[in-house]
């Protein structure tokens, strides 16, 4: 080895050193990494303009909004199997329960598409997690006297019945009758703006709007031509929903604090006992039905939560949004961070919508907007014949066209190599402590 490439070495081992000694560095620095690469990918797209500008933070705030959501349904999830080792596989029912929970307490009486009591916001938010919690209390004093995987089993079962109780015209219709709030059935429910949609109104909010509207003396500074207008660089909307999506990272950040005191309370050394070995955990004394109750009712409220924040922001609920995938995704998340670590749960979160779930869509914008494709064959035979005489272009205009299922197959090929090489993912193999105060962890470290 050459001294150039010792050094380099060495900087790389500095650098990784330095990245890792505490958790918040290791989670700026990824977060860092995947807003760095979907910048560049952006400018590769589009070349350099004013409108890269938007675009760039357009792709921001898609990153910002799903990492958020995901990364709070995922350490829900941490908190059932990373630290008790419950396999609940209807995370999407209990988001669902929460949203329109708050949806039936808080939209208004004269929604087109249904119907609410009209109550304060933040007391549909607060119901809707507690009837999430409730739901969960249902589904878990009967479920968990069966193992495992008949538990994972109802939790699905509970989740698809709770889909399809929401898109009943006819339960709707019973329940506004009845009790004067309905779902809307397969129409959807109206929900409540965005508290954040009127702080742009405000005469502070046109002034931040201001920031992003550059004149053309200014434009000169930045050797663009575009004659004498102001340019917006960053759209209001763009902006109106950055800063929901600051809001989300708000809350995400009290659910990691909650999850991890939890983790470090004598209650959460109990779970993970239960995970270890139950019946060992029996023999101590422990009434681990008990735990294990408490915990899903906690879980399923976060679920709820995460829901209500995730759905709630769109303005609408649909029941087709609540399918199974969601609870696909998630776990997925779990396992590139690692189960049992809620650092793990962030970056896993982060990774998985940045480098799986939007990385290949931007990849596949890159290429339709650099090579000219033509038209994509209609069936995966018309694509893949051409190879044989070494013509790649018909079978990539399909991947670009068919985007979306390959991403599937992408996914299943990560999960592989992952389970493979690291089955632990990225932080679960680490060593954790049974004192509520590690006096030998470093200061920042989640486990």
């Amino acid at each position: 080895m050459t001294a150039s490439e010792t050094g380099s070495a060495t900087a790389r081992a500095r650098i990784s050193g330095w990245v890792k000694k505490t958790d918040r560095r290791f989670i700026a620095s990824t977060v860092a990494f995947v807003y760095g690469l979907f910048a560049i990918l952006i400018v590769l797209e589009q070349g350099l303009g004013l409108g890269t500008v938007n675009s760039i933070f357009g792709a921001w705030r898609t990153i910002t909004f799903l990492f958020a959501a995901y990364a709070l349904i995922t350490l829900a999830l941490n908190l059932h199997w990373g630290y008790t080792g419950m396999f609940n596989i209807g995370i999407a029912g209990f988001m669902a329960v929460g949203i329109y929970t708050m949806g039936m307490l808080s939209t208004s009486p004269d929604a087109l598409s249904g119907q609410g009591l009209g109550l304060p916001l933040p007391i549909g938010i607060l119901g809707g997690m507690i009837a999430a919690a409730l739901v969960g209390l249902l589904a878990a004093i009967p479920a968990l006297r069966v193992s495992s995987d008949y538990f994972a089993i109802v939790t699905l079962g509970l989740s698809e019945i709770i889909r399809l109780a929401a898109g009943s015209r006819t339960l709707s219709k019973w329940t506004t009758n009845t009790f004067g709030f309905g779902t809307g059935g397969g129409s959807g429910m109206d929900l409540p703006g965005r508290p954040t949609d009127s702080i742009l109104d405000t005469s502070i909010g046109e002034s931040f709007a201001e920031l992003f509207v550059i004149d053309p003396g200014r434009i000169d500074l930045l050797l663009f031509e575009i004659g004498g207008e102001e340019v917006t660089l960053v759209s209001s909307s763009i902006l109106s929903d950055f800063l929901w999506s600051l809001i989300m990272l708000l809350v995400m950040a009290g659910v990691y604090w909650l999850v991890r005191r939890i983790g470090y309370s004598p209650f959460g050394r109990v779970l993970k006992a239960i995970r270890e070995d139950e019946l060992v955990a029996q023999s101590l004394g422990k009434d681990t039905r008990r735990f294990k109750i408490k915990v899903f009712m906690v879980g399923c409220a976060l679920m709820g939560l995460a829901g209500i924040l995730w759905q709630g922001s769109q303005g609408f609920a649909n029941p087709n949004s609540f399918r199974p995938v969601i609870t696909f995704y998630a776990f997925i998340a779990l396992i590139i961070g690692g189960s049992g670590s809620n650092t793990g749960s962030v970056v896993g979160s982060l990774l998985f919508v940045g480098l799986l779930f939007e990385g290949p869509r931007q990849v596949g914008a890159i290429i339709s907007a650099r090579f000219n494709l033509g038209n994509a064959p209609g069936t995966f035979d018309g694509a893949i014949a051409p190879l044989a005489d070494f013509s790649f272009q018909p079978f990539l205009a399909y991947a670009i066209d068919n985007i979306a299922p390959l991403q599937f197959v992408l996914l299943g090929v990560v999960l592989i190599v992952i389970i493979q090489k690291r089955p632990n993912g990225m932080f679960g193999d680490r060593t954790e402590t049974a004192a509520a105060v590690n006096l030998g962890k470093q200061e920042g470290n989640d486990e």
